[in-house]
């Protein structure tokens, strides 16, 4: 089975787990859709958005000195919008109800995260050499923090 197929049987199982979430998208980080479950929104923008909004948020992380992008959450009118880190390269964006449990929203939306970053790295790994059990982990891994570039005057 392909990681696209793979990562939409990880995104089918999770709206299965979680009724309330309304769409559920794996994109890369530069905002190219890699596996989506939505409805009633284009997919392609939502991807482009969230890498917009990933940009953002890691500028913010390293203007702070928080460290790396771990996950991004928006509350509006009518629901959340939750972006995830799913390993170095990736993201996972969850779309949910206004009557979601938050807390469950960031528990299956961080164990998806990291499923998604184990489906991506188990597609890079050379085909003659053995599969590695990735290291169990609490979060997934955050995003690198993109160097700024410092304008003096």
């Amino acid at each position: 089975m392909s990681a696209e197929a793979e990562i939409l049987d990880e995104l089918h199982r999770l709206r299965s787990r979680m009724p309330q979430l309304t769409g559920a998208l794996a994109a890369s980080a530069d905002g190219l859709v890699l596996a989506q479950d939505t409805r009633g929104v284009e997919p392609e923008g939502v991807a482009a958005l969230t890498a917009a909004a990933l940009g953002i948020a890691l500028r913010l992380t390293d203007a702070t000195g928080q460290g790396g992008f771990r996950e991004l959450l928006i509350r509006s009118d009518r629901g959340y919008l939750a972006t995830y880190a799913a390993g170095p390269s990736a993201v996972l964006t969850l779309l949910a109800e206004g009557q979601v449990n938050v807390g469950r929203l960031h528990l299956e939306g961080r164990r998806s995260g990291r499923r998604v970053s184990e489906l991506l790295q188990t597609t890079v790994q050379q085909p003659d050499r053995p599969r590695e059990q990735p290291p169990a982990a609490t979060d997934a891994p955050p995003l690198p923090v993109r160097p700024t570039s410092r304008r003096t005057r």
